[in-house]
């Protein structure tokens, strides 16, 4: 296993409302010296979940909402915050009911994945969501979200659509297509 560098200084040097920079001055194991720069959660350390929920075995529902990175409105995964004292799998839930208008009876935590592992320490659980039932909470959001049905199918021409850019969402939703073709739920 490889030696980690050793950390010779750290110092926040931006912070934002939903942002934290850190610097780091790292040595590596050979000696060489260098300064990296990486996005902090935001101090609460609760992290984030991302939920692929199943109306059937093979739609899986998409949510439409702006996207002020992009400054567009765009597809994705239902997803947000856990909040303080919140599990994983209830975060899920709460959020697809939130943003998608169901619940689930059926939550299974799949893996965490990243968005940019070299610069930002944020990562997003992945949750797989079945047995759905129409039931919605009040959110955050500033508007009505669309929600849209999509097959599973079709996730490479997601992929190419001018809606959908989230590398996150298109990894869980392949992950979960994989995971259930091995477990024999679903036949590409």
């Amino acid at each position: 296993m490889r030696q980690k560098p050793d950390v010779l200084a750290r110092a926040i040097v931006a912070k934002s409302r939903l942002f934290t920079v850190e610097e780091l001055q790292l040595r590596f194991s050979n000696g060489v010296e260098r300064t990296y720069e990486r996005l902090l959660n935001r101090g609460l350390g609760y992290g984030a979940v991302m939920v692929v929920a199943m109306e059937d075995a093979e739609t899986v529902l998409l949510i439409e909402e702006y996207c002020a990175g992009v400054d567009a409105y765009e597809l994705s995964l239902p997803k947000g915050l856990i909040e303080p004292g919140e599990d994983v799998l209830a975060a899920a839930n709460r959020e697809l009911k939130e943003e998608a208008g169901f619940g689930a009876r059926q939550l299974e935590h799949l893996t965490g994945l990243s968005l940019s592992p070299g610069y930002m320490s944020q990562c997003i659980q992945v949750v797989l969501a079945r047995d759905l039932y129409a039931e919605r909470l009040p959110g955050d959001e500033p508007e009505t979200i669309r929600v849209e049905r999509f097959s599973l199918r079709d996730i490479s021409r997601l992929a190419l659509s001018e809606n959908f850019s989230e590398g996150r969402a298109l990894a869980a939703m392949y992950l979960v297509r994989d995971l259930l073709t091995q477990r024999g739920e679903y036949q590409p």
